[in-house]
């Protein structure tokens, strides 16, 4: 017997969970259809995981350094198994709230392969979902009036190369781990790569980056991919840009080496660890969910959305990873919120990619928000900048770290704050300001206008907006 719903959807990760609240909460009818746990990538294989491991090998470093604080403890050893029972214990915690969730917004949640089905006998038009249970029994039959798909993404490869698990990792598999490798290679120098290169020589395991461009974190300002780089290799990361990674000669040379072939300069050469993690991106799961039914257009591997997320098909909606853009779980959260509320007959504001905080989680912290240097003035701007060091800053000596800065970059005409960016502590606790500056149409000088509180991290915010005009105090 078929179930009747306002609203059903595909895929119950950060996106499409918070989408079913905000639905519940509009008087909506909603039901989610999820093949493995509420919470989805986010919470069980990449955001939460992740930085879990990195808040251990952050209190490793800091314990190994406890001595510069006046506090004399004994050599600290890593217990690895303690981190992931820890990682583990916080994903379960989370995992058991999304469920409270689901419970209090009275949304019922499906376990299983959901696909979007034809017109059929349920609806004259595409979208009934018959749901494959996870449990072998009969198929379910959903009919909604809206179906919003947010299955999400899985890890890439490259041509050839055989993720075989074992030694050959993506990062769905280094987080399950039950050892660390004396030393690892990773392939790409994205946001992923970084933070496992960050995290790993923490826990002092050998790695060396293997980026295809011409610099890692090739998406941030070229001021933060140089200080992230020297920050790299003062960690004793080998960091090789440029290298083209012949993926279909990569081998496990024996039992705990594997060889990994690159070219670099004209020359072919290689690098040998004990495990190699490929991190080149995520393809969207777009596959067997029924599209061919329907006459939702892809283009690139990705679903084709307007900018309230309506497909071709305008009662099915998609957000997150599916539709390409800002592969983020807080984006995947907020287009989700902006589809539901036109749904249900809203005028929700578009998503500007400008007004998006992007956070890279290694040691030292990368956040950023609006234009690079680089991309202003390739739209035209005449720009005008301003950069504070963490090193004058009080709270940052305090804290024991004084690496890294700010950076804002302006409009030299009209003084509109086109972009921040941040590298150094706890930054990606502090890119909120700057993301509601660029909400609010700031100028810089309005920034340095603000009263950062003494002593601070936030302080070098204001000393940044001051050294666009000259006028930094501390420096």
């Amino acid at each position: 017997m078929a179930r009747e719903y306002d609203l059903v959807i595909l895929g119950a990760g950060t996106g499409g969970y918070v989408a079913a609240i905000r639905a519940s909460q509009l008087g909506m009818k909603v039901a989610v259809v999820e093949k493995e746990k509420l919470g989805g990538t986010c919470l069980h294989k990449g955001c939460i995981p992740s930085k879990a491991f990195l808040r251990s090998a952050e209190v490793f470093k800091t314990v190994q350094k406890s001595s510069d604080f006046g506090v004399e403890s004994p050599e600290p050893s890593l217990n690895f198994l303690r981190v992931q029972e820890r990682k583990q214990g916080i994903v379960d915690q989370l995992h058991k709230g999304v469920q409270h969730l689901m419970k209090k917004g009275k949304i019922d949640v499906f376990y299983g392969h959901g696909r979007i089905l034809g017109p059929s006998i349920f609806s004259p038009s595409p979208g009934t979902i018959s749901v494959e249970n996870n449990d072998g029994s009969e198929n379910e039959m959903l009919v909604p009036k809206y179906v919003l798909i947010a299955t999400g993404s899985r890890p890439k490869s490259l041509p050839g190369l055989d993720i075989d698990k074992t030694h050959v990792l993506t990062s769905d598999e280094a987080l399950q781990l039950e050892n660390l490798p004396e030393s690892m290679t990773i392939i790409g120098g994205g946001v992923i790569g970084i933070e496992w290169a960050s995290m790993l020589a923490d826990f002092g395991v050998k790695v060396t980056v293997l980026e295809y461009l011409p610099r890692i974190l090739p998406l941030e300002d070229e001021d933060i991919s140089k200080e992230i780089l020297r920050a790299m290799k003062k960690k004793g990361v080998k960091v090789i840009t440029n290298a083209k990674v012949l993926s279909d000669q990569v081998k496990v040379a024996e039992e705990n080496s594997v060889v990994v072939p690159y070219e670099h300069k004209g020359e072919t050469k290689e690098v040998y660890s004990e495990k190699v993690l490929v991190s080149v991106g995520r393809a969207a799961n777009i596959e067997d969910i029924g599209l061919q039914n329907t006459d939702i257009k892809t283009d690139r591997g990705v679903i084709l959305t307007n900018e309230f997320y309506q497909t071709k098909e305008s009662h099915i909606y998609a957000i997150g990873d599916v539709i390409g853009g800002l592969q983020l779980a807080h984006v995947a959260s907020h287009e989700g919120i902006i589809a539901v509320e036109h749904m249900a007959g809203g005028e929700p504001h578009p998503l500007n990619p400008e007004f998006i905080a992007k956070c890279t989680y290694s040691s030292p912290e990368v956040a950023s928000v609006g234009l690079t240097e680089g991309e202003a003035k390739e739209k035209g701007f005449e720009v005008k900048t301003g950069t504070f060091s963490f090193k004058a800053i009080g709270k940052a000596l305090v804290y024991g770290d004084t690496s890294g800065f700010v950076k804002f970059v302006t409009d030299e005409k009209t003084n509109d704050l086109l972009g921040v960016h941040m590298i150094g502590p706890h930054v990606t606790n502090m890119i909120s300001e700057a993301a509601l500056a660029k909400v609010l149409d700031a100028t810089h000088w309005e920034v340095a206008e603000t009263i950062h509180p003494h002593p601070s991290l936030s302080e070098a915010i204001g000393e940044a907006a001051l050294a666009v005009d000259g006028k930094a105090v501390h420096s």
